[in-house]
């Protein structure tokens, strides 16, 4: 969960999060060593007068400075990738959810079971009760099992939308008439917090996204409890 006039990212919940957590990190002080450089060398031309001809005219340092760069983007390039493909990996899900967007609000399918499904909508900022978030907390949580591979489903009914949980490290667009898929793992249980990161209209703020991941018995205790609701 994010607090005030935090600075970095929410903690990592999924290993795939995890993953671009690190990546970030390697990515950011490469820039920052970059950053360094090119301030020191802004700083010499504008304080130094320069006189050595070998400096302003030399074949080697046009090498370096055409192959340095090459080798920076090769070391930003190849984890890029391989986070990429990572998160699009998709093997042998224990449970299939099917997250439509609707204006405003969202409803799941638990496909793997008959008749579970709900819809989920933002609870009134006057409905709330004591240590809830404002903006943030639903009526209905999507419930799974955790340390298992969840599939996703996200489509929507009317407008763009978009999936969006960022300690799991996801955002899928919702679009209309058409399935994407996506996946996570959850590391821990806990409550995850996120929402609709596409423009979607007027109330485009209050359609939250709430995922709570639970022990497998609990899972199964819920969805029995679900099950016999409905």
């Amino acid at each position: 969960m994010a607090h005030p006039s935090q600075l970095g990212f929410q903690d990592a919940a999924s290993p795939v999060m995890e993953e671009l957590l690190h990546f970030h990190d390697h990515t950011l002080m490469i820039v920052f060593l970059i950053s360094t450089l090119v301030l020191y060398i802004i700083v010499a031309m504008v304080s130094t007068k320069l006189t050595n001809k070998y400096v302003l005219d030399s074949q080697e340092i046009e090498i370096v400075w055409t192959v340095l760069p090459a080798v920076i983007l090769i070391l930003i390039a190849l984890p890029s990738l391989r986070i990429l493909y990572l998160m699009d990996e998709i093997n042998d899900p224990h449970l299939t959810i099917k997250a439509m967007g609707h204006q405003w609000y969202w409803s799941y399918e638990y496909t793997d079971y008959e008749d579970l499904g709900f819809d989920s909508y933002m609870i009134p900022t006057q409905d709330l009760a004591p240590g809830q978030f404002r903006l943030l907390e639903t009526d209905h949580r999507m419930v799974v099992p955790m340390e298992s591979p969840i599939r996703v489903l996200v489509s929507a009914e009317d407008v763009l939308h978009s999936w969006a949980v960022p300690a799991l490290g996801i955002k899928m667009d919702a679009v209309p008439w058409r399935l994407n898929q996506t996946a996570f793992i959850t590391s821990r249980p806990g409550v995850y917090y996120g929402q609709c990161s596409e423009i979607c209209g007027a109330n485009h703020s209050f359609m939250p996204i709430v995922v709570e991941a639970v022990p497998l018995d609990h899972f199964e205790n819920w969805s029995s409890l679900m099950l016999e609701e409905s």
